[in-house]
């Protein structure tokens, strides 16, 4: 996701410090969500391939994946995905509510309803 580690001196605010029985060793920097979710997508097409040339099917994985991960809280995370699928935004708000649907049914079908 594009985390850094960095000496503990050289820590920020907002960096993640490490410790080891009392002792700092390590600093972890993490990305500004935007950029994880550059990060994100350059995983997932190393994985997969070229986004904009997957079928139907796996642009919804893509998007179930991203998902799980958070990448849809990032303002314009909707546009930045649909872009990198080579899709309209309508598309990826139809694969998400696709696989809402599909969750809710497995909750009612565990639930015995």
């Amino acid at each position: 996701m594009g985390a850094e580690m960095v000496a503990p001196d050289q820590a920020r605010g907002d960096d993640v410090v490490l410790s080891w029985e009392g002792q700092e060793v390590v600093a972890v920097r993490l990305p500004h969500l935007a950029d994880s979710l550059d990060h994100l997508l350059a995983d997932l097409e190393r994985r997969h391939g070229p986004l904009p040339d997957l079928g139907r099917k796996d642009k919804q994985t893509v998007v179930r994946i991203l998902e799980e991960r958070g990448a849809f809280s990032v303002r314009h995370g909707v546009e930045t995905v649909a872009s990198a699928l080579g899709v309209s935004r309508f598309t990826v708000y139809n694969y998400l509510n696709r696989e809402t649907a599909a969750v809710n049914r497995e909750k009612s079908a565990d639930s015995g309803e």
